[in-house]
């Protein structure tokens, strides 16, 4: 037997008291002195210590006080959160130590929402700690449906809490807290709802060929509006348009100059996503709807590019059928029965647009969308 073969004193695997020690792996077998404990003791609970709000009314006011004012921070953050939002200009900068040059908006309203959250957060768990009951308690298991007895202990449980928390008996904490969770929305509420911009009005049941700009707040005049490619910018004239072609189109106005690149609308994307086009001709036989042959020209009809399920732009004809699929949830509109849906989520046929022809043979508008182009809204119809 070696000397690595050797025990050595506090090597066995279990002490005396039952509690495990430490082994060393390089000296040698070690016999076990036994297994585990046919009973672990329960370790109990530890020996609950007072905090001096326990022991003091003097130091449970300070700490009422001290709750209050976390409180009293978290208003102010908010209402310096309302201030900031409309003082504030957009366009102004501010230098942040660490940061650089920021926008004054946003930091502005970032440490004052900041403030008002970190307010009510510091003020609970100043509360918690210091107010509330902290001591702990087991509770045995039990079924999942507790007995009727065990749901009324649970609401007088819940009522004591109430008082014992002394929500009741210190009012100071009551209000504070309340007024901090009642205004802290506010800054959110009043961010979401001013970011929303000017309100629609009737720009969403308008489009350019209503007679020109349809912002909110515009009700353009009707007047004829020669179609235009896009985006050459060009008129177009009916004798060019054969059987199986299909042209996107803008009212007359709305791009701008192809030469100058002067004049168009303000709101160029606006505009152009609620007035686009397509142009297609069919062989006058093949439409089945009345009225789409009276809204076109001699087999040319026009049609709202804007589907009528998300607002996606229809991006492929089927020259052969006829159909226009919309490639975002494969709505199939059917040109022949006056764009009527065939397959896919969409819900209405694609508007359509009637035309006519001037006295120099270039397609023209002969009245506005009859309804709102796109998906569904609000005041739709």
């Amino acid at each position: 037997m070696n000397e690595q073969d050797t025990p050595t004193t506090g090597s066995e695997v279990a002490s005396s008291d039952g509690h495990g020690q430490a082994v060393r792996l390089d000296e040698g077998h070690v016999v076990g002195q036994g297994g585990i404990p046919e009973r672990f003791s329960n370790p109990g609970l530890p020996t609950h210590v007072p905090r001096m709000a326990d022991l003091s009314e003097a130091a449970a006011k300070r700490a009422e006080k001290q709750v209050a004012a976390l409180f009293g921070i978290s208003i102010i953050g908010t209402l310096l959160f309302v201030v900031l939002y409309f003082a504030l200009d957009t366009n102004s900068t501010v230098y942040v130590p660490g940061i650089g040059t920021t926008s004054a908006t946003n930091a502005g309203l970032g440490v004052t929402l900041a403030l008002s959250l970190l307010g009510i957060g510091l003020g609970a768990v100043h509360w918690a700690k210091t107010l509330m009951p902290d001591e702990e308690v087991v509770e045995e298991r039990h079924p999942m449906r507790a007995s009727d007895a065990d749901r009324s202990e649970v609401v007088r449980v819940l009522a004591e809490g109430g008082s014992t928390s002394q929500i009741t008996r210190r009012p100071l904490l009551k209000y504070t807290l309340g007024g901090a969770m009642a205004l802290f929305p506010l800054g959110l509420v009043l961010q979401v709802g001013g970011s929303l911009g000017e309100l629609p009005k009737k720009s969403l049941s308008l489009t350019w060929w209503n007679g020109g700009p349809s912002g909110p707040g515009e009700e353009p005049e009707f007047k004829p509006l020669r179609l235009m490619k896009d985006p050459e910018n060009l008129p177009i004239l009916a004798s060019d348009i054969t059987i199986g072609s299909v042209v996107h189109v803008m009212p007359e106005g709305l791009l701008p100059d192809p030469k100058t690149q002067e004049g168009g609308a303000e709101h160029l994307l606006e505009e152009k996503a609620k007035a686009a086009v397509l142009l297609m001709r069919l062989d006058p036989a093949q439409i089945k709807s009345q009225k789409e042959l009276d809204w076109g020209y001699q087999g040319i009809v026009a049609y709202s590019k804007i589907c009528t399920h998300v607002g996606c732009p229809v991006g492929l004809y089927e020259q052969q059928t006829h159909h226009l699929l919309c490639p975002c949830h494969q709505s199939t509109f059917d040109v022949t029965q006056d764009c009527k849906v065939i397959f896919g989520p969409a819900k209405r046929p694609l508007p359509q647009l009637k035309i006519t022809v001037d006295d120099e043979g270039y397609l023209v508008s002969a009245q506005p969308f009859r309804e709102a182009v796109g998906p569904s809204f609000w005041e739709r119809g």
